[in-house]
């Protein structure tokens, strides 16, 4: 299901064309909500929900940077959500995973900045930054394998999601866009049925077909039926 289609469902499913919508934000000044605008909000509020419940691997992503010598923090992709893996490239091509920490393990390991090394454990400083430790000694080249929202249908037309399991995806739109038109209990009970079902199938196969073991950080997976 591509965008313009998934566009054209929630349309019908709902039995409202969402028309554009005037509001007065002050005395002098309103707001248009364009039926496109209000119908993207519901999609991408549904794609957001479906990607924060089930870990797919279409959400994996990776990138190589440089954490600089005597600077013991590295920035994170504007994108990143969470982290998969972080490694140090050595100059003959192999890698070394750093060992996941929390800042405060970080500090007490490594308490001075000025004890340089080949860093071999990191823990995440803030929402935009890991700290490493100990403190580079050198310019190294890190790969980092980090989990990340794909593309919205909305602006990519077609999707991993919209191709391969379109029914969550329709039935999260339509949640949003019922919860909008404050409709029936009993209709949007129905969705979230439907809703339920599909993200439980979406869940096997990310969680369930799709993984299988991992080598430092335990991953929830669910049992394959």
């Amino acid at each position: 299901m591509n965008y313009s289609t998934l566009f054209q469902t929630i349309q019908a499913y709902a039995e409202n064309n969402f028309p554009d919508t005037v509001v007065a934000t002050t005395a002098a000044s309103t707001t248009s909500f364009l039926t496109k605008d209000q119908i993207d909000t519901f999609i991408r509020q549904a794609e957001q929900r479906i990607y924060s419940s089930v870990n797919l691997p279409v959400m994996r992503d990776n990138v190589t940077g440089t954490c600089t010598s005597g600077n013991k923090y590295l920035a994170t992709p504007l994108d990143w959500l969470s982290t998969f893996s972080l490694a140090r490239i050595n100059a003959d091509g192999t890698q070394d995973y750093l060992l996941n920490k929390d800042v405060e393990f970080i500090r007490e390991a490594f308490p001075s900045p000025t004890a340089t090394g080949a860093p071999t454990h990191y823990a995440i400083f803030d929402e935009s930054t890991f700290i490493l430790g100990p403190t580079p000694d050198a310019d190294y080249s890190m790969e980092l394998h980090y989990y990340a929202y794909p593309a919205s249908i909305v602006t990519a037309s077609t999707t991993w999601l919209g191709n391969n399991f379109d029914s969550v995806l329709l039935y999260g739109s339509l949640l949003e866009a019922y919860a909008f038109m404050k409709g029936e209990q009993d209709v949007n009970a129905n969705y979230v049925s439907r809703y339920n079902e599909a993200l439980a199938l979406l869940k096997q196969l990310g969680e369930g077909k799709d993984r299988q073991d991992t080598y430092r950080t335990v991953q929830a997976r669910v049992p394959v039926r």
